[in-house]
């Protein structure tokens, strides 16, 4: 099974008016921990659209119109998005994605791959997320309720004893730190240390 750790920044949290502007991946073996590829990048966003960011959003990921100004459009990454899942064999019966908010990057990763183009491409449409798998832990373990420790990524690491996220947020960067708290949080079954 592969799972497809995904995170993405955007200029606003409002998917009918903001735009996603830095997407990251890695799709890795949920059984071993092995990374098969890994994809990041910069989204053009036009100066018109850029105009309608949310300040809040932009100092958390600290990108400015100059950053974005010569990234690639939404159908260069389309593109490369589609090879890169087809390289890797991603699949519906072999593949989820994983995020921390999954509701938030899987209405903004739409904004790139319409949902009819990955129902064609037969691609997962389980995005699972963190929070719940965190949960889930503490409630059959002795671990502190989650509702006390809190169930942001950041929590969720200082809960387990890790690190939070580089700041500003970066998209490789959370993909990194989600893949951090997953391993702890449910590990890699067959992972070689």
């Amino acid at each position: 099974m592969l799972g497809i750790f995904l995170d993405s920044e955007t200029n606003g949290l409002n998917v009918r008016k903001h735009h996603i502007c830095e997407l990251a991946y890695k799709i890795v073996d949920v059984e071993s921990g092995e990374t098969l590829e890994a994809f990041e990048t910069l989204i053009h966003i036009p100066f018109e659209e850029w105009g309608k960011s949310d300040p809040a959003s932009l100092k958390v990921n600290g990108f400015t119109w100059e950053h974005l100004k010569d990234g690639m459009t939404l159908q260069e990454v389309a593109e490369e998005v589609k090879l890169s899942f087809k390289r890797c064999g991603i699949q519906r019966s072999g593949a989820v994605f994983i995020c921390q908010n999954p509701s938030f990057d899987r209405a903004f990763f739409t904004q790139l791959i319409d949902a009819d183009v990955q129902e064609k491409l037969n691609w997962p449409y389980h995005w699972l997320d963190l929070a719940s798998m965190y949960w889930m832990k503490c409630l059959t373990s002795k671990s502190p309720n989650p509702w006390d420790t809190g169930i942001s990524k950041d929590k969720i690491a200082k809960a387990l004893g890790l690190p939070t996220e580089a700041e500003p947020h970066k998209a490789m960067n959370g993909v990194d730190h989600l893949m951090l708290c997953y391993e702890a949080v449910v590990g890699f079954p067959t992972a070689i240390n």
